[in-house]
């Protein structure tokens, strides 16, 4: 029999295909309107499928995975309910920009959309899954699944990325067809600038003094490009999705340091700054007050981003390594860059660190020994947290662009269930990388049943638990803007050591900020997941309240 030939169900076609389009772990809960699709994942054995016990959790660990592996991320859900536990997972992945292809099942065909109050009918699931990502489709039937699986992935993949879903009913899923010939998917070339584009920014730059470049999670694929700019004397600025391309010792960059006063400073004498790759989002602009330098250029592939958040006095729409590339061809050997540049940088850095170490108290120990112990080998995965806030989201040195994960949308209880995530891509991938996360006690136990699934999969990371028992954040807010009214902030926790026994993980109380070096060297020696709870009341308060993100007035 030829293989074009041979009878297959559109479950085993779509495991065909991820397995043609690179993947080679995916994440969900099992159910009956899914089963067809992972009854082939386990028959065919060539992608991991990891048992979330939730499927938000699910959806997180595809997303995570995705970002530290740079491949396509894979969530199944069943339907109903179970695709609806994924949406707030999903508007995280559209918010990060993440290729992610989600997969859910629907009732029987001759059911659907007749409002019979069929058992798991979602009548209007194809528009909520619309609304919480970049695209939703439905297969209906046998003879269209591949082109649907290709302009899915195709669009996952086509800037500005996001996650797409794909409802496939539960008799769809068993129908059978022959195994086409080809499974390959659509590639998706990279937006090629247009050259007089790039001659007009050239020209623009090639008198530049003090030239500044922000780079944005847009950027993470341009780090030889961006290398040729920091070979040139250019300064360096990032965004917290934009850290690590290059690497936050060297001496050319603020890291993400951008929104200090010292870095506002520096602004001002900067002639010239272009933006690749990032929305200048509200939480990294004072909710776009910061004072940017005056003349703003800007390259994105999002056509749409010029002018967004700020004014941009040159747009070009294209990938933001070949521009910068093209750009780099136009501008070496042509710049006299001023030499004190690379020295005010180095010195706004410092004076910025300083300032958000001052706020840190006793928590700098943590801090630092994170960055000591970890920084150039670790995937550093946050939730939204105090602690994260304060300095995680700026703090420890990264040295790879896809080194930082944290719930860029401001949802709390991601971090676990992300963590998850990038231990699995790491360890599938050979990436060789430890993965650290810093969660709070109020976000951790929003998907605490994670862990459960962290202990099966035997998932490498260490948890930082920053442990107030209360919505820290939250709780200073009402100081600052409700008169000290504090309501529905205090948390009632479980013994986190007898909790982490019953699951059989390791546990490591943290409550002397001496015993730092020590817990932190056990805890990473270890393998499996390890759970490292820092008794912040034991510890005391930061030296200063955070209330939200920092804002100007008007």
């Amino acid at each position: 029999m030829s293989p074009s030939k041979e009878p297959i169900n559109v479950g085993e076609l779509v495991a065909r295909f991820l397995e043609a389009c690179g993947v080679r772990t995916a994440f969900g809960v099992i159910s009956i309107h899914n089963m067809p699709m992972l009854d082939a994942f386990h028959r065919r054995g060539q992608i991991r499928f990891v048992s979330a016990r939730g499927e938000a959790g699910a959806c997180n660990m595809a997303d995570a995975a995705a970002r530290v592996s740079g491949t396509l991320g894979v969530c199944v859900t069943s339907t109903g309910t179970g695709a609806g536990n994924a949406a707030g997972a999903l508007v995280e992945a559209l918010t990060a920009g993440t290729p992610l292809l989600h997969l859910t099942g629907q009732i029987e065909s001759p059911y659907l959309d007749r409002d019979l109050g069929y058992i798991h009918e979602a009548p209007a699931q194809l528009a909520m899954l619309q609304a919480a990502g970049k695209a939703a489709f439905r297969i209906r039937n046998a003879e269209t699944a591949l082109a649907t699986l290709r302009e899915a992935v195709r669009l996952a993949f086509t800037p500005p990325c996001g996650p797409v879903s794909i409802e496939i009913p539960i008799d769809v899923q068993a129908a059978m067809l022959d195994l086409p010939a080809d499974l390959s998917p659509v590639p998706v070339q990279p937006l090629q600038p247009s050259a007089a584009s790039v001659d007009l920014l050239a020209q623009r730059l090639q008198s530049a003094r003090r030239p500044l470049l922000w780079l944005g999670g847009g950027a993470r694929g341009a780090g030889t490009a961006v290398d040729r700019f920091v070979k040139m004397g250019w300064a360096i600025v990032s965004s917290v999705q934009g850290r690590g391309i290059v690497p936050e010792d060297h001496p050319a960059t603020l890291g993400s340091f951008n929104l200090q006063s010292p870095a506002e400073s520096f602004y001002e004498s900067v002639d010239v700054m272009l933006v690749v790759g990032s929305r200048l989002r509200s939480n990294e602009t004072l909710n776009y007050k910061l004072r940017l330098p005056q003349h703003r250029l800007r390259i994105d592939a999002n056509a749409l981003a010029d002018n967004r958040g700020y004014s941009s006095e040159l747009f070009v729409n294209g990938d933001a390594a070949l521009t910068l590339h093209a750009l780099a061809d136009r501008l070496e050997g042509r710049m006299a860059i001023d030499p004190a540049l690379a020295a005010d940088v180095k010195r706004t850095r410092a004076e910025s660190e300083l300032l958000v170490d001052a706020t840190l108290a006793s928590y700098v120990t943590l801090k630092n020994e994170l960055d000591r112990a970890v920084a150039d080998h670790c995937w550093w995965v946050r939730d939204i947290t105090l602690s994260n806030s304060m300095w995680g989201n700026r703090s420890m040195k990264l040295n790879h662009p896809r080194s930082g994960v944290h719930a860029l949308g401001g949802g709390i209880g991601q971090g676990l269930a992300m963590g998850i995530g990038a231990a699995i891509a790491d360890a599938v991938h050979g990436l060789g990388r430890k993965t650290v996360v810093l969660a709070g006690d109020g976000g951790f136990m929003l998907n605490v049943g994670e862990l459960a699934c962290a202990v099966q999969e035997q998932a490498d990371l260490v948890l930082l638990l920053m442990n107030d028992s209360q919505y820290g954040v939250i709780r200073n807010i009402q100081d600052a803007v409700y008169g000290g009214r504090h309501c529905y902030v205090d948390l009632h926790t479980p013994d986190f050591a007898a909790f982490c026994a019953s699951l059989k993980v390791r546990h490591l109380r943290l409550a002397d900020p001496a015993r730092t070096r020590d817990t932190l060297a056990q805890a990473l020696q270890a393998k499996g997941p390890v759970v490292v709870e820092v008794d912040m009341k034991a510890w005391g308060p930061f030296a200063v309240k955070f209330a939200g993100p920092p804002k100007k007035a008007d």
